[in-house]
């Protein structure tokens, strides 16, 4: 926060010189309310954190579990048992071997994003079956599935719909069937969330979306409980967290080119909106905005940032105090415009407009007046700003 501070504090004192930095910095945007402790475009919210993403390769916080290499599948795999992976290293592809059990992540991992891609072999009687399945629970299907207008019977052979290729196995079938022929490539680009449990109290059924070759095949699907052959289950409570399986079925399916990146849980911000907001979390947030931004205000220099922080803070949170400092400091400026003539009033037309579009935000979320001393002196230099 205090980088954030920094640079919003020189952008004030640039507001004279620059209508866009001053237009940027100044908060014009609606304030917080019990659910959002920041203020719409708040100069204050934190920046998320800087990550790579160069076209063809892993998110550089991403975990690659496998990169075509032996050594990258002694470092992430496993067998059930803990051992070493029995899995086959071949021209840099990850190959299942048949009933030699699945192929289990050292870590484990909750919410996050999987990349992987993977092939169903020619001629394979088993059609490439074998499934990505997160926290060895829930299982995006993999399975050879291009195949369009067959009969009942056929599709019975090839497989139920909840058990194509894209399916949550036996919940959800792909919205659609993108699947490439046999013998090339297939790429799943999947988003987890896993089941969130407060003590014995399911409050998230957790969700799975999966974009299958580029194309989205599940929106968020809700879960069910784990997948499982032929059964309809429901929702046990578990560990947060798991390893992804890729399963043996007895195909030896080839897989490469697979990362994951952990990512947050819908949950995890409780100060701004979104499913996991705590009022109190919000209350004590803005209490700590309010004081951050009231230390900026005495700290001020020029009466343009002291009047910007002051009303900041109070749109922080309401304090008696701070509503007299910042009207008391709004009379000041309102005075010093008025001693201006339009000449004067020119010079300053970037700070004027700025200023405008904070004084519309300060009457429309009720922290002044249409007529307040402040109001009419800002609309009063414009127009002498305006004259020749």
């Amino acid at each position: 926060m205090n980088t954030c501070i920094s640079e919003r504090t020189v952008a004030l004192l640039l507001a004279t010189c620059c209508m866009s930095s001053f237009v940027s910095a100044s908060p014009s945007g609606d304030r917080p309310d019990e659910r959002h402790a920041w203020a719409v475009h708040d100069a204050h919210r934190p920046n998320p954190p800087k990550i790579t993403a160069e076209e063809g390769r892993p998110p550089s916080d991403a975990i690659v579990l496998f990169d075509g290499t032996a050594e990258s599948v002694a470092k992430h795999w496993r067998d059930a048992s803990g051992g070493p992976s029995k899995w086959t290293v071949k021209d840099g592809l990850f190959i299942c071997t048949p009933r030699s059990g699945g192929a289990f992540t050292r870590e484990e991992f909750g919410a996050c994003q999987l990349h992987l891609e993977w092939l169903s072999p020619v001629g394979d009687p088993g059609l490439g079956n074998s499934g990505a399945i997160l926290m060895s629970c829930y299982e995006v299907q993999i399975l050879n599935s291009d195949f369009t207008d067959l009969t009942y019977k056929d599709r019975r052979r090839a497989n139920y719909a909840d058990g194509q290729a894209g399916a949550i196995y036996g919940q959800s079938p792909p919205l659609v069937n993108p699947a490439r022929p046999t013998g090339v490539w297939q790429t799943y680009d999947i988003i987890f969330h896993p089941p969130l449990w407060d003590g014995d109290q399911l409050i998230d059924p957790g969700s799975i979306t999966v974009f299958f070759n580029g194309v989205l095949v599940q929106d968020a699907w809700p879960l069910e409980g784990r997948c499982h052959w032929q059964l309809r289950t429901k929702h046990e409570k578990a560990p947060p967290t798991g390893p992804l399986r890729l399963q043996d079925h007895g195909n030896p399916v080839p897989f490469r080119n697979i990362w994951i990146r952990r990512i947050p849980s819908r949950f995890a911000n409780t100060v701004h909106g979104g499913p996991g907001v705590k009022l109190d979390d919000v209350a004590a947030k803005r209490a700590e905005l309010a004081a951050h931004t009231l230390a900026l205000a005495e700290e001020a220099t020029e009466l343009t940032e002291k009047v910007i922080c002051l009303y900041e803070s109070l749109g922080y949170r309401s304090d008696p105090a701070v509503k007299a400092k910042a009207e008391d400091a709004a009379a000041r400026y309102a005075a010093s415009l008025d001693a201006r003539d339009s000449a004067a009033c020119r010079k300053i037309q970037a700070e004027l407009r700025g200023m405008k579009l904070f004084v519309d935000m300060l009457i429309r979320n009720g922290l002044t007046e249409r007529e307040s001393p402040l109001a009419k002196a800002v609309a009063r230099a414009l127009d002498e700003a305006k004259k020749q």
